[in-house]
């Protein structure tokens, strides 16, 4: 960042400064200075992440959910260094492969369930989820929670369809050949995603950064906002385990408690969507808190439900304000171009650049 730049930063983002260093001063034409909020290509990368969403998060997994995250410091330079599409086929491949391999899995052979979905989709979605959500920080600034909630709208609709379907597609084939369908229609709209998602910028060379990773743990509003984000996260997916669990421990045996789930999903369809209208006009930190209190009096609540109407009633509520606290801790700390719930350690680089085309 050159010293024109760093004096053009607000006040609270220049105690950042001194902890990024570019590796390379090169000048070069970057696109994505200007962010427009509109466009043709603005909404086609939006409907790619849409997609990416849908076939990834829609997924619901524990330690694959781990595999999406963890490799976020790489995948986050990778990003940086120019590599979106790289990151973007690699990881339509390896969750296509691993599905496919996921069909071939033995009955009572949990190790290979666990490697082909567990990791092997872990790792490729990490390679698909981080990068969808980065890239919509190109094209969106004013309406980016809005185009947010739509992108992460996938997810829950992912939730909807894929329970569904793998059901009704199990009772009339088998698990493999259910497998291999879902595998096979992933496949096709994850390679329709690689050409309608497009980065901005068009140089590399000038983004490579260095971080020091003591300026950045060493800032008590960034900490705070991790650690903040890791509690969230850390309770608002218990419903989604264990809703159904409860429900047959409760005795609500009725073949509509198996929908719970996707009407949970249903739910997060339109939290993840409607509130961000308000959130670019009221802040969406002003809406994350009484979503945040709402989910956690409904996940209490849920100790109490002992018939169908009212499982179904709260997996709805629930899945509203669920989604809608999802969609919008990922830009409630209010960085310019992205968020720390994207990627915990790359996504600090947002603050330090008035370039879109250096986050990652």
């Amino acid at each position: 960042m050159s010293e024109a730049s760093a004096h053009e930063l607000s006040a609270s983002d220049q105690r950042y400064v001194a902890g990024l260093h570019p590796t390379d001063n090169s000048e070069g034409e970057n696109v994505g200075t200007h962010i427009v909020d509109r466009g043709r290509q603005a909404w086609l990368t939006l409907v790619g992440c849409w997609i990416v969403q849908f076939c990834t998060y829609g997924w619901i997994g524990s330690f694959q959910l781990f595999m999406q995250y963890i490799p976020g410091v790489v995948v986050g330079k990778a990003f940086d260094a120019g590599y979106f599409r790289y990151m973007i086929a690699i990881g339509t491949f390896l969750q296509v492969v691993s599905m496919f391999m996921l069909s071939l899995a033995r009955p009572h052979k949990y190790y290979e369930v666990f490697l082909a979905q567990a990791v092997g989709m872990g790792l490729g979605q990490s390679f698909l989820f981080l990068p969808s959500l980065t890239i919509i920080g190109h094209h969106f600034k004013h309406r980016r929670a809005l185009a947010t909630g739509i992108a992460v709208s996938g997810a829950s609709f992912g939730g909807v369809v894929w329970p569904i379907l793998l059901n009704h597609l199990i009772q009339r084939t088998s698990f493999a050949n259910s497998v291999r369908a879902t595998a096979a229609l992933c496949g096709l709209m994850l390679f329709a995603s690689n050409f309608l998602m497009k980065p901005r910028s068009t140089t590399r060379s000038n983004l490579l950064c260095q971080v020091d990773m003591k300026s950045i743990l060493a800032d008590p509003a960034y900490l705070i906002s991790v650690m903040s984000a890791f509690c969230i996260n850390l309770g608002l997916f218990f419903p989604y385990f264990y809703l159904q669990l409860y429900a047959s421990n409760r005795k609500i045996d009725s073949p509509s408690a198996f929908y719970s789930i996707a009407i949970l999903n249903a739910g997060g369809v339109l939290g993840r969507i409607l509130p961000n209208v308000l959130a670019d006009k009221l802040g969406t930190y002003n809406l994350l808190l009484p979503c945040l209190f709402i989910s956690a009096g409904l996940a209490f609540a849920m100790l109490a439900i002992s018939t169908l109407s009212g499982l179904l009633a709260l997996a709805a509520l629930f899945g509203f304000s669920s989604g809608s606290c999802r969609s919008q801790i990922i830009v409630y700390v209010g960085f310019p171009d992205l968020s720390a719930d994207i990627s915990l350690i790359p996504s600090l680089l947002v603050q330090l650049s008035n370039h879109t085309g250096e986050h990652g």
